[in-house]
């Protein structure tokens, strides 16, 4: 009876098998996601944006990190050693001898399979005599050829042979593992023990225990939980919060403390440093003793913030903590905005909780502004722009040109722009236009709606209102080219008066015909019988026309096309009278013009279906589809790395100071992107007044705030019997339903014949 043979490879050959795949499995993913990329792609990368973005302070940083960074030569090098071992491993493995061959004794009588009896015993002779121990021949090869002899002329023989293999009968399976026999050796027994519980006693789980750890300490998007739990509380203790108490609770993240990160550093020339910072900055509520406001690394942090707005110059080493501290704003200011939305939703759900007000949100987006851009809230947006200095800003607030936005600046004729920029050479000014034309210019178009209804126009109390906002990004040198571009409105001018001359032609056309027209209706008129005027008519008539000449001469110009209107439904109503023949004709044509109205009923729900269809495939798209969040690099004279322009979108009720619908954070925006914002209707009918809010997270000044009226009207109420639930019970009620109907139809026919 067959049974089972476990054995450890003593030559070694299956575990080079083994060894192979493991290296292979390791290093191929590896290469695939740490070999370093195309380093040409991103310096041409970067020698595009050098003209716009040549003086940005990221730019700087990444050239210089390019430049001295070792780290992608050391991927590439352990990659390559990985990879020349697993080609050693791979050719070591096909040199090697197979060991387990299947068993054919065609082949060891050198014979062609199916080969007769007789050159089976012939074949056998002749080898016998040349392999007989006897006859100084080899015995092993001998005893070889006498099984395949027997396994092909014995009967029984053969049967196994066809049936497991072998002439013997099924053998015992073997089962090879693919280690070596001396890590099962008694000698080594200890080593092997001591091995296995290094990595998987103490090694493994350290490892997975300090990722764990670590890990639970932090949210989705990377922030201390503790710093969370921060803002959630001082959110909700100051429900309006002005910028000076927004930065000072931003610099208590935890994120600044070096007992919660380790990248934070106090150095001890801080002591030195600090405090004559903050003598230059002024007042910064330094004896505010509340806590964690006033432990040294918030104090630290705040001061930094504050530096960077004001665009002060600082030490070596404080400027490096100062890029940190920076970089870490504009994530720790999403989730203050998360944490403002988390809290009125809680207070819109429950009751009883004090929701943020929007000025307080709005400051942490207007803050975040001002972060990236490294201005204070007070400076004038155009500080944006590269070479302009507080100085320079005299000219272009003055009564000539008030210019004080970036819109102002780009609404100027150029030759009044250069003028106005005169203080700037020829070079710098070209360079002020390159990087005032990236600077993005949306277009924001709203369309308010009420989905999965019959009625989606109609806004009833109670209901969830949707309002898809679509935003198109354009560059503002699209702007300047359209300004610039003299022919097209010529090109509309002379397209209107074309167009206004055709209206003109036809007016002229359709008051001939209508004069036509009123010459017939008035011959009709005379022959009419005229009614008897009295003297006391007539002298009102008279006192009438003696008072209102002007009002009459004023009606008669308004009046003027109703007339005409009248006189051609008389005419039209004239000649329907004339062509009336029977009542089967106007039954007739009531039938058409039902018809008619029940096509452009069913033509118009084809329209809302469609539309329905295509916004949830919309819909279903957005959601299977995942947009790279790379969009446009951001122009940031003193923010420490690359920054991708990302917009915030919702709607408030700016009377109320409230939010209507959820900042929604669009990261996604190239050129164009569709947003949908939902929120329930109010309660009450009437109209309301509420705001669609486009905020941009990197520049100053380019907000936009589009007003968004809705009319509320009384909720339908629920029918309580309808037709479509009229559901018979049997096929006898539904027989009878039909009849009844039928005998309603005939009756109808009748009434209507008669």
């Amino acid at each position: 009876m067959a049974g089972q043979q476990f054995q450890y490879d003593d030559s070694g050959n299956t575990f080079f098998y083994f060894l192979t795949s493991f290296v292979g499995l390791i290093v191929i993913p590896a290469t695939y996601y740490l070999w370093p990329r195309d380093q040409n792609a991103e310096q041409l990368r970067l020698k595009s944006l050098r003209r716009v973005h040549g003086r940005c302070l990221w730019y700087r940083l990444r050239l210089l990190k390019s430049q001295q960074s070792i780290v992608p030569t050391l991927k590439k090098a352990a990659l390559l050693v990985g990879w020349a071992i697993f080609i050693f491993l791979a050719y070591k493995v096909s040199k090697l001898d197979r060991e387990y061959q299947e068993y054919n004794p065609y082949e060891v009588l050198n014979l062609d399979a199916g080969a007769s009896v007789s050159e089976i015993k012939k074949q056998y002779r002749v080898l016998s005599l040349k392999y007989h121990p006897d006859k100084g021949g080899d015995e092993d090869m001998f005893m070889k050829i006498a099984k395949a002899y027997s396994a092909l002329t014995n009967e029984e023989s053969r049967k196994n042979w066809e049936n497991h293999g072998n002439p013997d009968g099924p053998r015992v399976t073997s089962f090879g593992i693919a280690l070596p026999a001396w890590i099962v050796d008694q000698k080594n027994s200890m080593l092997v023990l001591l091995v296995y519980g290094l990595a998987f006693m103490v090694i493994l789980p350290v490892v997975v225990g300090t990722w764990w750890y670590r890990s639970i300490r932090y949210s989705g998007d990377q922030i201390l939980i503790n710093t969370t739990q921060l803002f959630m509380h001082f959110m909700y203790k100051t429900p309006t919060m002005n910028m000076k108490r927004l930065v000072m609770v931003l610099t208590a993240a935890f994120e600044f403390d070096p007992r919660s990160n380790k990248e934070a550093i106090i150095r001890p020339t801080d002591n030195i440093e600090v405090p004559q910072l903050i003598r230059e900055l002024g007042n910064i509520n330094v004896k505010k003793k509340e806590p964690p406001f006033c432990y040294p690394y918030s104090l630290k942090a705040r001061v930094l913030v504050l530096t960077h707005l004001a665009r002060m110059e600082v030490s070596e080493n404080i400027e490096e903590d100062q890029r940190f501290v920076v970089k870490k704003c504009p994530a720790l200011l999403q989730e203050m905005i998360n944490v403002g939305c988390q809290l009125t939703m809680m207070a819109t759900s429950r009751g009883g909780f004090r929701a943020p007000r929007l000025t307080s949100i709005e400051n942490c987006m207007k803050l975040t502004q001002m972060v990236v851009q490294g201005l204070q809230e007070a400076k004038s947006p155009l500080l944006q722009l590269p070479h302009f200095e507080e100085e320079y800003l005299r000219y272009c607030i003055s009564k000539k040109y008030k210019v004080r936005s970036i819109q102002d600046l780009v609404s100027l004729k150029d030759s009044d722009r250069r003028n106005m920029l005169r203080f700037l050479g020829e070079e710098k000014y070209d360079e002020v236009m390159a990087v005032l034309g990236s600077f993005p210019h949306i277009t924001m178009d709203t369309k308010l709606q009420v989905l999965d209804d019959e009625d989606s126009n109609n806004i009833t109390a109670g209901s969830i209102v949707t309002v898809t906002v679509t935003l198109t990004r354009k560059r503002m040198a699209e702007v300047f080219e359209k300004e610039q571009d003299p022919q097209a409105p010529a090109e509309e001018a002379n397209t209107e008066e074309q167009g206004d001359a055709a209206k003109n032609k036809m007016k002229v056309w359709q008051n001939k015909s209508k004069g036509a027209k009123k010459a017939a209706k008035s011959k009709k008129k005379k022959l009419t019988k005229k009614k008897p005027v009295s003297q006391q008519q007539a002298k009102g008539d008279k006192a009438k026309q003696a008072n209102g000449n002007v009002a009459g001469n004023e009606l008669a110009v308004v009046t003027k096309e109703e007339e005409e209107d009248l006189s051609d439904k008389g005419s039209e109503s004239d000649e329907a009278e004339g062509n009336k023949d029977s009542p089967s004709e106007r039954d007739e044509e009531s039938d058409k013009q039902s018809d008619n109205e029940g096509d452009e009923i069913a033509g118009d729900d084809e329209e809302e279906w469609e539309a329905l269809q295509q916004s949830i495939q919309r819909r279903e798209r957005a959601l299977l589809e995942t947009k790279s969040k790379i969009t446009h690099p951001v122009y940031s004279l003193y923010f420490p790395e690359e920054k991708q322009e990302w917009w915030w979108l919702y709607i408030a009720d700016r009377k109320d100071q409230t939010l209507v619908s959820m900042p929604y954070h669009v990261c996604t925006l190239k050129d164009t992107e569709e947003v949908e914002l939902k929120f329930p209707a109010p309660s009450k009918m009437g109209n309301y007044q509420y705001s669609v809010i486009l905020r941009s997270d990197s520049y100053m000044g380019l907000d936009q705030i589009k007003p968004l009226k809705l009319e509320v009207h009384e909720a339908k109420a629920m029918l309580d019997n309808h037709p479509q639930w009229d559901i018979p019970e049997t096929e006898e009620e539904e027989e009878d339903q039909e009849d009844s109907d039928v005998i309603e139809e005939s009756e109808e026919d009748d009434e209507d014949n008669d």
